[in-house]
């Protein structure tokens, strides 16, 4: 186990100094090092093949480039990692983590991904090694990630697996936005709860709706407060919450309430503009906005200065609204069971969750066909 400096400072050494990512849990003390380090530039994406071409943006203007991401999210970064950087021999170091890693007990939808990891990246001839474990370890493994990037220019992987860097503790009010320049932060309340504000969600919602609720704290909450055969907790997959609610809406008469958050509505942007195309009028998508990745230790996501309810109608949502309090929130949730969608609901709400949070006890495939079975009913 070394510490986030005891790497990070020989890369910087080395040159690469512009990091670029999407954050894991097992990378928290490398991200909150460049993100609070003025001698790194970090810039937050909003999903893992974007990042990558970032990489490859600041590549071309001169820098050296770090891109992180957890495992799950190389799937996302397969497209641009070969048909960007392989034909044009851009080279990035990719710190990639090991989620479902070997005798690692973790979440089912790891499962899968952990045994693949390094057979994924031989196939699409990223090489790779595993991340260092002492500070012995360091200079070789860098020498041989360094060398193989200037002889190659395509990128190298280190695999970092939980554990190999030590938890640094940091000031959230220190964790500043990874965005530079101007950005205009509309002045929305944030004192609800995400927890408070599914219980209202819950209290509006007729017993006849079905409910998608987006991977991390929303579906461990959601589950938390009530679970029901019309709850389909996803997990894994970010970003694709609301895609899986418009296929449900286009086939099915019953009301489908997506909820989202801020980082999943950002990383699959373009699914706004298929739901305004579709205009299925039983879809109601909202986003629970707290301007973090939760999750993953609260690092920033960049929606500060993002107007989802705008986007939404400009993506041709029927409607789209902006609410800045729990009752106005109830409010708005309940009129749109009244009028005809798709919806798009936009509230703020605080960072943070319920400590000692658990997570669904119920496995996805029974979740799956148990929300299936819902759908198929007749309604009485």
């Amino acid at each position: 186990m070394i510490s986030a400096a005891d790497f990070l400072d020989p890369v910087r050494e080395a040159g690469y100094d512009f990091f670029t990512g999407v954050p894991c849990s097992f990378l928290t003390p490398l991200i909150n090092q460049v993100i609070t380090d003025k001698r790194y530039r970090y810039v937050g994406a909003s999903s893992e093949g974007e990042a990558v071409a970032i990489a490859s943006g600041a590549w071309l203007a001169g820098r050296e480039t770090v891109f992180m991401c957890q495992n799950s999210g190389l799937g996302n970064a397969v497209n641009a990692l070969t048909s960007l950087n392989y034909p044009f021999r851009i080279p990035t170091l990719a710190i990639i983590t090991w989620r479902g890693g070997p005798g690692l007990r973790d979440e089912p939808q790891h499962e899968l991904m952990g045994r693949i990891t390094p057979h994924l990246l031989d196939v699409i001839e990223v090489p790779h090694c595993s991340f260092p474990k002492q500070m012995a370890e360091v200079t070789d493994k860098l020498l041989e990630a360094m060398n193989t990037l200037k002889q190659s220019r395509r990128p190298f992987a280190f695999i970092m697996e939980k554990g190999d860097v030590i938890e640094n503790k940091v000031d959230p009010a220190t964790v500043a936005s990874p965005v530079t320049g101007t950005v205009e932060h509309h002045q929305t309340s944030k004192t609800s709860s995400r927890f408070a504000a599914l219980e209202r969600l819950l209290a509006s919602v007729p017993e006849d709706a079905g409910i998608i609720s987006a991977t991390g704290k929303c579906s461990r909450e959601l589950f938390t407060i009530a679970d029901r055969p019309q709850h389909l907790y996803q997990v894994g997959s970010m970003g694709c919450a609301v895609a899986m609610g418009l296929g449900a809406a286009l086939n099915t008469n019953k009301p489908i309430v997506v909820i989202d958050g801020d980082g999943g509505a950002l990383m699959k942007l373009g699914a706004f503009a298929t739901v305004g195309a579709c205009g299925p009028k039983n879809l109601i998508h909202v986003v629970l906005d707290n301007e973090t990745y939760d999750s993953t230790g609260g690092q920033p996501t960049t929606s500060g200065g993002v107007d989802f309810a705008v986007i939404a109608t400009a993506a041709g949502y029927s409607n789209g609204y902006r609410c800045d309090s729990l009752d106005g929130f109830e409010s708005v949730m309940r009129s749109a069971f009244c009028r005809p969608g798709p919806h798009l609901i936009h509230l703020k709400i605080k960072p943070g969750s319920r400590s000692n949070l658990g997570r669904p006890t119920i496995g996805p495939d029974i979740v799956a066909t148990r929300f299936k079975d819902f759908l198929a009913a007749v309604c009485i």
